[in-house]
């Protein structure tokens, strides 16, 4: 592969290990045990705003050039592009579920398992279309002037959790993703 294709795959992975972790706490919530709500937050906000400043605006265009030159991309193509609105709408319910909770509103157990579940499977499943459907045309077909024009498409940014310094808010996030990571 190439080198934004490269890129593109390890951001995913990233997105993937924090969907893991999120699921690890949905399982104590479902166990009716005591999950780190925070972390919970954390991992939602995160992939509410992260992707959506920069890693989604960046594959709009990249799917934006594979149009052009494989038009009988589209159907797939709209469909991803439909996604990254729902993943985005699933998650900010999320976090608003996410919010009463810690916030001590009542509502059944089901409500918050049933908004996350909308979530992981809708992200999970459009992560999992990109890297099968997606990436590999655009590694064959997505030229330097087409990699140029993803890259100024949005201006870069520090991630503020994987990045080289992470934002105070996401430090605790960061220190339990590498924990889990030495422990298996």
């Amino acid at each position: 592969m190439n080198e934004p294709v490269d890129f593109w795959h390890a951001e995913h992975a990233q997105f993937g290990r924090l969907l893991d972790a999120f699921e690890r706490q949905l399982a104590l919530f479902h166990a009716g045990e005591q999950p780190n709500y925070e972390l919970m937050r954390d991992i939602v906000q995160y992939l509410r705003d992260y992707p959506d400043r920069f890693h989604h605006p960046r594959e709009d265009v990249a799917f934006e050039c594979l149009l052009a030159h494989d038009p009988s991309l589209a159907p797939r193509i709209n469909r991803l592009l439909q996604e990254h609105r729902v993943v985005a709408a699933a998650g900010s319910a999320l976090l608003e579920r996410l919010r009463e909770l810690t916030a001590d509103a009542m509502m059944p157990r089901e409500t918050i398992e049933s908004a996350a579940a909308t979530y992981l499977v809708y992200y999970r499943h459009h992560i999992a279309s990109e890297e099968s459907d997606v990436m590999p045309r655009a590694a064959q077909l997505l030229t330097p002037a087409d990699w140029a024009r993803v890259a100024q498409s949005v201006q870069p940014g520090p991630d503020p959790l994987f990045g080289a310094d992470p934002a105070a808010r996401f430090k605790e996030l960061r220190r339990h993703l590498f924990v889990e990571a030495a422990a298996s």
